[in-house]
């Protein structure tokens, strides 16, 4: 039987749930000026795709029944820090260290924790970055700061992880270790081609 959330529980988790979309909404539109100033104005698109959701309430279940704590609505708000979430690609992975930067010094947008898994990825080979931040939503005449997780990666990264994430669904978690050896080395490869990649466009930007 999959955790889930009782009525009344689930009741209440309808009444948080359009706070982190609020929050959400706030950080997009403050990433699409970014976007469009980066493209328009200082000439480096270092946007490719940028892309949301806000997690379902069986998956925000199961992932408090895995770390173990109670599947309620203000256990959801305590302990869970990807509620809300946003997901930035870029065209090379110097990019990600220039948005995370930029990101730090946006007015009003606070910064919980940052994971950078691009220069230390996972043992499975995982790269991106990801920066948990606070985002100021008023309502009900009051100001709460709504946590907001995003996740920079290059599509290369984007495309490995949304492998690794098929094959983990496919054996339940339990990926056999000669899939893994090779989800390893196809990461180690995808990182080499991201440098090479980056390192051709600087080459050809010097000579324009």
């Amino acid at each position: 039987m999959h955790p889930r959330f009782n009525e009344e529980e689930f009741e209440k988790l309808k009444k948080i749930t359009p706070i982190y979309q609020w929050g959400l909404e706030t950080l997009l539109t403050k990433l699409k000026i970014v976007h469009e100033d980066l493209k328009n104005f200082q000439k480096r698109d270092a946007i490719d795709y940028v892309a949301s959701r806000i997690k379902t309430p069986e998956s925000i279940a199961q992932k408090l029944h895995r770390l173990g704590h109670t599947i309620t609505a203000e256990s959801a708000k305590t302990h869970l820090r990807d509620i809300a979430g946003i997901r930035i690609l870029c065209p090379f992975a110097d990019d990600i260290y220039f948005l995370a930067k930029l990101l730090r010094s946006m007015p009003e947008i606070g910064i919980e924790s940052e994971k950078d898994y691009v220069s230390n990825p996972k043992p499975s080979g995982y790269r991106s970055y990801h920066i948990i931040t606070e985002v100021p939503v008023f309502y009900s005449g009051k100001v709460e700061n709504v946590a907001v997780e995003i996740q920079i990666r290059t599509e290369a990264m984007n495309f490995w992880a949304t492998l690794e994430h098929k094959v983990r669904y496919k054996y339940d978690g339990k990926i056999p270790q000669h899939l893994g050896d090779e989800l390893v080395e196809i990461a180690n490869q995808i990182s080499q081609l991201d440098n090479r990649m980056f390192a051709m466009h600087e080459i050809v930007k010097t000579q324009t």
